[in-house]
């Protein structure tokens, strides 16, 4: 008969008194690590220990036993429990759970100090995660949570918004189909089904990263940092019903607002309501846009101002301010770390001087019935204000009809896409193109036509900071009008005629060069009379210096290198061949000036080029920039991820498109090699080795959530 297998006998388990065990040399652990001894015995105090120690009787020099225990495995609670003693918390004859291990064994004392701590598992995330979720189902707080566990209430939170997310993704977390980082990434959106949904998509995509999952679980939603949330305020919103998505573990701004509709309701109705309190100060009218178009102002005479001079007790108080910020500026010039309060008051110091600086404005009562203002919301969410503008048709009697005699400026200035047609590409057609068509089509004319306009913008800032060339520019104005344009009625051949683009771009006003446009003239409006019969003898005291940075600044808002978009039928107003001619021009401006539009800070984003243009034109565009390699790691993609994906390829390349480049500034990439040449390595995620077969992407757990 075979024999049964002898059956195991555990050790047995009993309570002995603390002062008759003693930590045994056979402990292999030497260095310290983990949880603190102090941390450990407040732990057991609370709620008592959890794992009994492991002994081994001792012996006397005849064999005998001795009565008392050595420890080799569960030293750091034997030292916890002496620390209690110690702080007269527990007794020192306190009864201890103990595993005795048998007398005659043949396992080494150190095999189980070893053994204890080699087999033990570290607690997986996802049980972490859960498990304080059960606490605070069960009415735990997070701050009690917090303090038990020794870590901090934003770590706690940080676990519970990870519990949150969908268990169809726990279980692929658990089964290390998903990392940390884009389980991280799904607790942005709190809908489970929207969760599931996005990765669904995404299981088929090469790109799988959390930044791009928190793109697309937000990419109906609108940041906190929007202009139109700081117009109303993020309280308001929320006081109306709107959601707010925030991301714990990365910084989000304040989160995005999930609601656009109730956002838009919500800007619309208080820009009415700033619009009727305008209206009420004796307007005529008064227009009210979030985005006040680039040419909103065209063809509007502005009425006289003056602006309220400042009482002696302002006077004395602006006095008292610049001290103090003075003051306060020696003492801590030399100081690294300079207090909190410090910053506070010159911060403050500095919003009172601007209020008192900023001086308002009086209108006369009889213009203000004939002229009106705009209201729209600035960069920075408060509400812009230009008032005291008169449209044409409000004009009294002879000089609205002497107005509209006068000739538009642009009439014989406008540009066309079609007029450079040759050098950027553009069709007459660019509306109409099939967005899966294979061939590559020319770019649209209202995108050339945007494009250029940012460029123009960017050459008029340029140029406005080399005063030489405006006179070289302007010298160049007076040798035609001089010795080959026909006469004009005027004595003096040269007027500056303003730049207002047909067709702007939305936002054309945020970009970098329209601010630093507006900064500039704003300076300049500052120190310039308010009559503009006292505009001569101003500008004779000017020095030198001064006389050829405001020159240059006027030259610089009558430079034009947009390329409109020319119509179907010639109506003598738009000539395709001097357009060119005029483009061409630019260019010359432009090497002089050494334009750099990419340094201006535009950059080809998804929603202000990729998404104008087809699939075929991103992927050359890709191709150009980067490599024809990075060009095949889109192009399975749809139009819409197409065009986010190239936003980020693109995002450093410093690449420009065909209309906004200058022959022989723009020929080459930022890194000297040609447009087309990569210069850069593929990123981790796209590379072949990036992520070999049998590569273990979590291999090391990050702490949870921290």
């Amino acid at each position: 008969m075979a024999r049964t297998a002898a059956k195991i006998t555990l050790s047995p388990s009993r309570d002995i008194p603390l002062n008759l065990l003693l930590l045994s040399q056979s402990n292999v652990r030497r260095v310290k690590a983990g949880v603190s001894i102090d941390t450990l015995a407040a732990d057991i105090a609370r709620r008592g220990l959890l794992q009994s120690l492991n002994v081994r009787p001792m012996f006397d020099g005849e064999g005998q036993e001795t009565g008392q225990f050595e420890i080799p495995a569960g030293g750091r609670r034997f030292r916890a429990l002496e620390l209690l003693v110690k702080q007269k918390r527990l007794a020192k004859d306190a009864p201890i759970p103990c595993v005795v291990s048998a007398a005659a064994n043949d396992v080494l004392a150190e095999e189980d100090s070893l053994a204890e701590n080699s087999f033990r598992e570290q607690l997986h995330p996802l049980d972490e995660f859960l498990g304080m979720r059960a606490m605070v189902d069960k009415g735990t707080g997070i701050e009690e949570i917090a303090a038990h566990f020794h870590t901090s209430p934003a770590a706690v939170r940080q676990r519970l918004k990870l519990a949150g997310v969908s268990p169809k993704l726990h279980a692929l977390y658990a089964d290390e189909a998903m990392t940390l980082d884009q389980l991280m990434a799904f607790s942005v959106a709190d809908d489970h089904a929207r969760q599931e949904e996005v990765w669904d998509q995404l299981e088929h995509s090469f790109n799988k990263s959390a930044g791009y999952i928190r793109q697309k679980l937000t990419e109906n939603s609108v940041r906190a940092a929007d202009k139109r949330t700081c117009f109303i305020g993020l309280d308001a919103y929320v006081e109306a019903g709107g959601g707010v998505a925030r991301d714990l573990f990365e910084a989000d701004g304040g989160g995005w607002l999930t609601d656009p509709a109730l956002l838009d309701r919500l800007v619309d109705e208080k820009l009415k309501a700033e619009g009727a309190r305008v209206l009420a100060e004796g307007w005529k009218w008064v227009t009210t846009s979030i985005d006040l178009p680039w040419d909103a102002t065209r063809g509007l005479r502005e009425i006289d101002r003056d602006e309220v001079a400042m009482t002696e007790e302002e006077e004395a108080r602006v006095a008292a301010l610049e001290a103090e910020g003075e003051e306060l500026g020696d003492e801590w010039a030399d100081v690294q770390e300079v207090p909190e309060d410090v910053h506070a008051r010159l911060e403050a110091i500095d919003a009172e001087l601007g209020a008192l600086v900023d001086r308002p404005l009086t209108f006369d009562p009889g213009d203000m019935t004939m002229a009106g203002a705009f209201v729209s919301i600035d960069r920075d969410g408060s509400v812009r204000v230009e008032r005291g503008f008169v449209k044409p048709e409000d004009e009294p009697g002879e000089a609205a009809a002497a107005e509209n005699a006068l000739p538009d400026p642009q009439e014989s200035g406008a540009s066309s896409a079609s007029a450079v047609g040759e050098a950027t590409g553009a069709g007459a057609n660019g509306s109409g193109e099939d967005e899966d068509a294979e061939v590559l089509k020319p770019l649209p004319d209202r995108l050339v036509s945007d494009l250029t306009a940012w460029r123009t913008l960017a050459l008029q800032d340029a140029f406005a900071q080399h005063p030489a060339t405006a006179f070289a520019a302007v010298l160049h104005a007076l040798v035609l009008g001089c010795f080959f344009a026909h006469s004009k009625e005027s004595c003096v051949q040269v007027a500056a005629n303003r730049v207002y683009f047909s067709n702007a771009p939305t936002n054309l006003r945020d970009c970098p060069p329209a601010q630093a446009i507006d900064a500039r003239a704003a300076a300049w409006k500052e120190r310039l009379p308010q009559s503009d019969k006292e505009v001569w003898d101003y500008l004779l005291t000017l020095d030198g210096e001064d006389q050829t940075r405001l020159f240059a600044h006027c030259a610089s808002l009558c430079v034009n290198a947009q390329a409109e978009i020319v119509p179907k039928y010639d109506n003598g107003r738009v000539s395709a061949h001097g357009v060119a001619r005029r483009i061409a021009h630019s260019h010359v401006l432009a090497r002089t000036v050494n334009l750099d539009v990419s340094a201006a800070g535009w950059r080809p984003t998804a929603d202000g080029y990729f998404r104008s243009v087809t699939k075929p034109r991103i992927l050359a565009d890709v191709a150009d920039a980067r490599g024809e390699q990075f060009a095949q790691m889109i192009d399975h993609l749809k139009k819409a991820d197409m065009a986010r994906e190239a936003e980020r390829l693109l995002e450093d390349a410093n690449w420009l498109p065909e209309p906004m480049r200058t022959p022989g500034i723009d020929d080459v990439g930022p890194a000297g090699a040609a447009i087309g040449e990569s210069s850069a390595e593929l990123p981790a995620f796209l590379g072949e080795d990036a992520a070999g077969p049998g590569q273990d992407h979590d291999a090391e757990l990050p702490v949870a959530a921290e």
